[in-house]
């Protein structure tokens, strides 16, 4: 996903698009990462009129140092200077403002957490599960393959029907949100979930009924880290 922001940090541009370029936070993919990223930004740029000289990254968090430059090197290669790189449970808040809580961001392959206090991010945590394990799920049960799988679970008509099989999969994310939580002893009276696959329709009251603390999807919970990340690539004059 690439998004453009303006000096006030309003969206002006972007484009997404379905890749298995990562798993689980690490590049897997490097010559196909620069190759989807390169033709994002030339069609942004020129729905724009201008050039993209440099940006910000994200990564789980508790993937190795080495892992994370890889990151910075797909920018690099795709003619972007790469200015920041955070950890996306830390960028989702640059958006969300949460004070005190929890943000659970569910990616593409993995459940990262930020516990904060004070607007503070105190502890962070991730591992693996997230919509990858989503659509392995939905493959399985209907005989089909990943990618239909990945267009069949994002179907609204479909949703309700594929609920009972996926709801394991949501609970597994929320005992890796119960167990950190405790683990961090910080007091956590809300939870905020992130990610596109957060936006399953039941997933926060799974949440919530396995964890036992309040849970909340923002609008378009997708948008929200990558927004996050853009924030923080603040270029010096």
């Amino acid at each position: 996903m690439l998004v453009v922001l303006d000096e006030g940090y309003q969206p002006v541009a972007g484009e997404y698009q379905f890749a298995q370029v990562v798993r689980d936070g690490l590049v897997v993919d490097y010559l196909g990462a620069v190759d989807r990223l390169r033709g994002m930004k030339a069609r942004v740029e020129r729905r724009l009129g201008r050039t993209l000289t440099h940006a910000a990254s994200g990564y789980p968090p508790g993937v190795p140092r080495p892992e994370v430059r890889a990151v910075a090197h797909v920018l690099e290669a795709a003619d972007l200077r790469c200015t920041h790189l955070v950890d996306e449970p830390t960028a989702a808040n640059a958006l969300l403002g949460l004070e005190n809580g929890a943000i659970v961001d569910v990616g593409g392959g993995t459940t990262g957490i930020a516990i904060l206090q004070g607007g503070e991010v105190l502890y962070t945590a991730d591992e693996a599960t997230g919509g990858t394990h989503f659509s392995l799920v939905v493959a399985g049960a209907n005989d089909i393959t990943f990618e239909a799988a990945e267009a069949l679970k994002v179907n609204p008509a479909e949703q309700s029907r594929l609920f009972p099989a996926l709801r394991p999969v949501m609970e597994k994310v929320a005992s890796i949100t119960a167990r950190h939580v405790r683990e961090s002893q910080i007091p956590v009276d809300d939870l905020v979930l992130v990610g596109g696959t957060c936006a399953y329709p039941g997933m926060a009251a799974v949440i919530a009924e396995y964890t036992g603390i309040p849970t909340h999807v923002p609008e378009r919970p997708v948008f929200v880290t990558p927004l996050g990340i853009a924030m923080h690539d603040l270029e010096p004059e």
